[in-house]
């Protein structure tokens, strides 16, 4: 299954979202509906809130009187604490039962208004933040809800701000349009990107880079890979040893093809064995059949090039996930050839004009072993000035 993070401010149109959503297909576990599902009458969680806080907070129905609950805490942080500890584990329990419950070949929506403020994005292999600006929010709350503007005010400045938001998002639906536009953006959401990154993950099925094709440097690159290796650092756990952004999007200013390449560190490749039904389920099959890289004249011992290779199911970011033992030949020159690239500006101008050589002769092939072929004897002859780049500027890759 696919579990999707979904969030927005208070007032975003979130909800509407997630509904149509819904309306395709998709399970959804409401976050906000289940905190109010473990403390209804009769429940051990309203129970403990009776036990922390005080018989008062119960109304005359037996339910939890939440505009008082809301005003014991909204100004003390300590009493917020004590009521989180005993809605949230509830919530998770809830959460984990409603999921386990979904059909394998579900697109389960989380919705969680808190999922910024709570770094809870990495857990998921795709986040939506439905977004608004703040004084559309502003308008809606006041004449859709009947909030006071000042009550709408605060409630927004106290939650993550749009910055944050788009951060963690790997995809923005904006609602600052008609509801028929917000509809149609979900609709293609469902169909082109929900729908097919849910069968790639059952499949275990990668999305492949396609046609060997240059784009101008886009800014966002960098943002894109730190979301991703997020995900895969929370997946590798004790066994990861860190995970860099390498490749020619890693370099800044640098027109290449649109894929995103990362470097996972490992103690061993065995460890790097272990993680792989995680990495796969997280969004990253596996390609057993690429085992190694290609061995360099400096170092020509295939055995120091070996690693295991990962790429994204997700059909709106390409992924390669290398997956590499720290220290070995390939992962020093994964991120030699980076920072070289990125310090040197002539050998970047010569590494440029190679691939648009290699793009020309294979436009049209969609031939990307050929447009990589093209470029190794470049690499056999260029890391000997990498090394002596390192040399001179006391270069030393991370965990060295």
């Amino acid at each position: 299954m696919l579990r999707m993070g979904l969030t927005g401010g208070i007032g975003s149109g979130k909800s509407t979202v997630a509904r149509r959503l819904v309306e395709h297909g998709a399970v959804l576990v409401d976050s906000d509906a289940l905190a109010r599902e473990v403390v209804a009458a009769g429940t051990d969680g309203l129970a403990e809130i009776v036990e922390t806080f005080g018989p008062e907070l119960v109304g005359a129905d037996g339910e939890l009187d939440r505009p008082r609950m809301a005003s014991v805490v909204f100004g003390d942080p300590a009493a917020r604490d004590r009521l989180n500890a005993i809605v949230h584990p509830r919530v998770r329990r809830r959460s984990d039962e409603l999921i386990a419950a979904a059909h394998d070949d579900a697109v389960v929506v989380q919705d969680i208004p808190l999922l910024v403020e709570g770094r809870m994005s990495p857990a998921f292999p795709l986040v939506v933040v439905v977004h608004a600006d703040a004084e559309e929010r502003v308008r809606r709350l006041v004449g859709s809800r009947g909030m006071p503007e000042a009550d709408a005010r605060a409630r927004i400045a106290a939650q993550a701000d749009d910055e944050a938001r788009r951060a963690a998002a790997d995809v923005i639906l904006d609602n600052s349009g008609t509801p028929a536009e917000l509809e149609a953006a979900v609709d293609e959401l469902w169909t082109h990107r929900l729908v097919p990154f849910e069968e790639n993950l059952r499949l275990r099925r990668i999305v492949r880079s396609g046609a060997p094709r240059l784009v101008d440097p886009d800014p966002d690159w960098p943002a894109q890979a730190a979301r991703l290796a997020a995900r895969i650092a929370l997946v590798a756990g004790e066994r990861g040893l860190g995970v860099e952004h390498v490749g020619s999007t890693a370099v800044p200013g640098l027109p290449a093809k649109d894929v995103i390449d990362l470097q996972l560190s490992v103690r061993s490749l065995d460890d790097a064995d272990a993680l792989a039904g995680a990495l796969s389920a997280a969004g990253f099959p596996t390609c057993p059949d690429i085992d190694r890289d290609r061995p360099n004249p400096v170092d020509p011992d295939p055995e120091h090039w070996r690693k295991r290779f990962h790429a994204g199911a997700d059909p709106g970011r390409v992924v390669h996930l290398h997956v590499r033992e720290a220290g070995s030949a390939g992962w020093r020159c994964a991120l030699l050839f980076r920072d070289w690239l990125r310090a040197d500006a002539d050998a970047c101008a010569e590494y440029l004009a190679l691939k648009r050589r290699a793009e020309r002769e294979c436009a049209g092939g969609g031939d990307a072993a050929r447009y990589a072929e093209m470029k190794e004897p470049w690499f056999d002859a260029a890391l000997p000035r990498a090394e002596h780049w390192a040399e001179r500027s006391g270069w030393r890759p991370p965990l060295a």
